[in-house]
């Protein structure tokens, strides 16, 4: 069974057979789903999802892309729904330079506040990053100390990969890895896997890259590299889609987290 850490069901595309394709998610080895939002509404519907789905969980928050919809007011908004059990993360925020959709300042203005916000609920982060390496960098040493979360898509230097999982954070592998221009990203993937005192293991030992299956065959083959998947014998790295197993451990982490959210909202 697989955890699917990143996917929005929220997106319109979704709007003819959502609730189809969710409810044939356990048949098709998804045993869980976290779904992060990327503004107050889409976070909302994540929420109903969860609330709607035992397997689905919501993260909430704002993506760079749509921090011009957030003041005080919308930020207050946003931050009633981390009062429902099932929402275990912060995310998706952090900055695009890319699109700019919005004024750089701003961008950095609401990420630092949902950092910071993470780090009053004692929250995982979901980042974003898009050609804005090092303003994200700048950002995260200052303001995510003792934040853990996964860099959403990475796309910049082995290096820097390197000082992200030094802080704790997990670097998340998308699609992009398996074009043939995707060079760099490879490295990036290589280097992790062929370093295994580099990578943070969980207790049930498991890596910190978040890739599809045929992409581990890809590595395997092309690196001569020892990738097992999780059912093998002898597993040193753990390569899934996206970065955990499914399995009780993470599953109880899951719902541990829930509850605890829901005996910090009844104390308030």
């Amino acid at each position: 069974m697989l955890f699917d850490t990143h996917a929005h069901y929220d997106d319109e595309r979704f709007d003819e057979d959502r609730d189809t394709l969710l409810a044939s998610m356990p048949e098709n080895n998804v045993g869980l789903i976290l779904n992060p939002g990327c503004d107050v509404e889409s976070s909302r519907k994540a929420v109903s999802y969860a609330n709607k789905y035992p397997f689905v969980y919501a993260a909430v928050g704002i993506h760079p892309d749509e921090v011009g919809s957030l003041n005080e007011e919308t930020f207050a908004q946003m931050k009633e729904l981390f009062k429902e059990e099932k929402v275990v993360a912060v995310g998706e925020i952090g900055l695009d330079y890319y699109w700019d959709n919005e004024p750089r300042e701003v961008q950095k203005k609401w990420f630092i506040r949902q950092l910071e916000l993470a780090g009053e609920l004692d929250l995982p982060v979901l980042i974003h990053s898009r050609e804005a390496a090092a303003d994200t960098m700048e950002i995260m040493k200052e303001h995510a100390k003792g934040l853990s979360g996964v860099i959403h898509c990475y796309s910049y230097s082995k290096e820097m990969a390197q000082e992200y999982i030094k802080m704790g954070f997990y670097i998340g592998v998308g699609g992009v890895v398996t074009f043939k221009n995707a060079k760099k990203l490879k490295e990036v993937v290589e280097n992790i896997l062929t370093d295994n005192s580099k990578v943070p293991k969980h207790g049930s030992g498991v890596g910190v890259i978040n890739v599809h299956n045929r992409i581990q065959l890809m590595f395997g083959e092309e690196y001569g590299l020892k990738v097992e998947s999780e059912a093998d014998e002898g597993t040193k790295v753990t390569i899934h889609i996206p970065a955990i197993p499914f399995n009780s451990e993470n599953q109880s982490k899951m719902e541990e987290k829930s509850v605890e959210r829901k005996g910090k909202n009844e104390k308030e």
